[in-house]
C-alpha cells in the first residue's frame, strides 16, 4: 500500500469517527500554552496527555517557566499577571456487552449503550495553576460529573541545587491518581494522567489494557507528601501518603500517612530514542474510615518507554509490568477481593500515521486477576485494545478505542455484570 493510499483511508476514517461524534480531543493545558506561550505540541508527544523531553522539563521545574506573559514582579516576588486557567470536557457514545438493564427514568445501562456529554457522564473540568514564584508553582482542578464534585491539587515546591538538578517537596491530594500524582513524568502510565489512550473506558477497560500499574489499581485517591529530585536523566520520588479507599465517608481523608511510594526512573536516548526505565514500589499501610481499620497498599512495578520516529512518523511504545500480593492478614487495597496475586504484563504501542493530526495505537495485556478460577488456579484477565485519534485541533481531538477482555475470569457472570468488550467514540476539548 503506497504512502497516498494509507493516508486517504486514515483521513477518511478520522472523519467518519469525528463526525459520528460531532467532536474533537484535547492537547495540552491550555493554562501552561497561555503560561509560555507555546503551542500545546511543544510540551506533547503525538497528543495530550503524553509528555515531551520539553514537556517533562516544564513539569520538573514546578510549572514556572514563562514566556512572553507579563510578570508582575516585587522584592520576592514574580507571578504571572493573569491568573491562567483551563477548561476540559469530554462528550461521546459508550457501549459494552454486559447484560443489557431495563431502562428506567434518567437511567441507562452501558449494554444497552449511552450517550455522555459534559458533567452528566462527561467530564466537565476547570483547571487552573501556574508559576507561584521562582522555584514553586501550582496545579488544580476542580471536576464536575453530574452532581458529585471531585478535585486534585499539588504544589511543587523545587530548587535547583546543582545545575540541572532540582529537589524540593511536592504536597498534593488526589481524587484519582493515587500516590504518583505527586511526580511522575513517564507515558507508561505510572501515574494515569500520562498514558497513550485518551479515555479511561468503562471499568477501565482500555486504560488497564494499557499499563499493569493502572490494572492493579494504583490509582485512586490519595494524599500526600512526595520529596523530589530530578534532571534530565533521571528522577526519584519518595512519597508519603494516605490511600483514599473504595468507600471512604470523605475523598482524601487523611491519618499519618503511614503509607510509602518510592519511584526512581532513569531517562536516556537509545539510537535516537528518548527512552525511559524505572521501577516502583508501594508500601506500609492507610486508614479506611469506611472499614474503620487499616489496610495494605502493596504493590510493585516496572516499566520502560521508547518514543521516536519510524520513517517519518511519531512512534511510542510503552511497556509495563505490575503485581500486587494478597495479604491473608490484612486486606491489600491494590487486590480487593482477592486470594492470589493480582499482576499483569502489557506492551502498548502508538504510531502517528499522519504527524501531530492523526494516530492509531494497539495494546495487549496478559493478566492474573488474583481471584481463583474455582480450581485454585489465578483467572486469567487478557485484554487487547484498538485506538485511533483525530486532531481538530492541537486542543481538540475526537478518538474511537475499542477494548476486548478474554480469559477465564471472564466468565457469564463477569461479562454480564461488567462487560468484556467495550467501545467508545469521544470527543475532548480543551480550551
Amino acid at each position: 500500500m503506497n504512502k497516498i493510499t494509507l493516508n486517504k483511508i486514515v483521513l477518511l476514517l478520522a472523519s467518519v469517527v469525528a463526525a459520528v461524534t460531532f467532536a474533537s480531543e484535547a492537547s495540552a493545558l491550555p493554562a501552561f500554552a497561555r503560561q509560555t506561550g507555546m503551542a500545546c505540541a511543544a510540551c506533547h508527544f503525538q497528543h495530550f496527555p503524553l509528555l515531551t523531553a520539553f514537556g517533562r522539563s516544564f513539569k520538573s521545574g514546578a510549572y514556572t517557566m514563562m514566556g512572553t506573559q507579563g510578570k508582575v514582579e516585587g522584592e520576592h516576588l514574580s507571578i504571572p499577571d493573569t491568573l491562567n486557567m483551563a477548561v476540559l470536557t469530554t462528550f461521546g457514545y459508550e457501549k459494552t456487552n454486559q447484560a443489557p438493564g431495563v431502562p428506567s427514568i434518567g437511567t441507562l445501562n452501558p449494554g444497552n449503550g449511552q450517550f455522555y456529554v459534559p458533567a452528566n457522564g462527561g467530564e466537565l473540568s476547570l483547571f487552573y495553576g501556574g508559576r507561584v514564584s521562582d522555584n514553586a508553582g501550582f496545579l488544580a482542578e476542580l471536576g464536575v460529573t453530574g452532581p458529585a464534585a471531585t478535585g486534585s491539587a499539588k504544589l511543587p515546591v523545587l530548587f535547583e541545587v546543582a545545575d540541572g538538578t532540582r529537589a524540593g517537596i511536592v504536597p498534593f491530594t488526589a481524587d484519582a491518581q493515587g500516590a504518583s500524582y505527586g511526580f511522575e513524568v513517564l507515558n507508561t502510565g505510572a501515574n494515569a494522567v500520562h498514558q497513550m489512550s485518551p479515555v479511561g473506558g468503562m471499568n477501565n477497560a482500555h486504560t488497564n489494557a494499557i499499563s499493569a500499574q493502572q490494572y492493579i489499581g494504583t490509582g485512586g485517591g490519595a494524599t500526600g507528601m512526595a520529596f523530589v529530585i530530578n534532571n534530565p536523566g533521571y528522577f526519584v520520588n519518595l512519597t508519603k501518603f494516605n490511600q483514599t479507599i473504595p468507600g471512604n465517608a470523605v475523598a482524601g481523608t487523611v491519618s499519618n500517612f503511614g503509607s510509602t511510594y518510592a519511584r526512581v526512573a532513569a531517562i536516556f536516548n537509545l539510537a535516537g530514542w528518548d527512552t525511559g526505565v524505572g521501577v516502583q514500589n508501594w508500601g506500609g499501610s492507610s486508614y479506611s474510615s469506611a472499614a474503620k481499620a487499616q489496610v495494605v497498599t502493596k504493590a510493585t512495578a516496572i516499566d520502560g518507554q521508547m518514543q521516536g520516529t519510524l520513517g517519518n512518523m511519531p512512534t511510542g511504545i510503552y511497556v509495563t509490568y505490575a503485581r500486587a500480593p494478597y495479604d491473608a492478614a490484612v486486606a491489600n487495597v491494590y487486590n480487593l477481593g482477592g486470594t492470589l496475586t493480582r499482576s499483569s504484563f502489557n506492551i502498548a504501542a502508538e504510531l502517528g500515521v499522519l504527524p501531530d493530526v492523526a494516530t492509531i495505537g494497539a495494546a495487549i495485556r496478559r493478566g492474573n486477576s488474583g481471584v481463583d478460577d474455582g480450581t485454585g488456579s489465578n483467572a486469567t484477565d487478557n485484554a487487547i485494545m484498538l485506538t485511533v485519534t483525530y486532531k481538530v485541533a492541537q486542543n481538540m481531538m475526537a478518538s474511537f478505542t475499542y477494548t476486548a477482555n478474554s480469559g477465564s475470569y471472564w466468565n457469564q457472570t463477569n461479562t454480564d455484570a461488567n462487560g468484556s468488550k467495550t467501545t467508545t467514540i469521544n470527543v475532548f476539548t480543551l480550551f
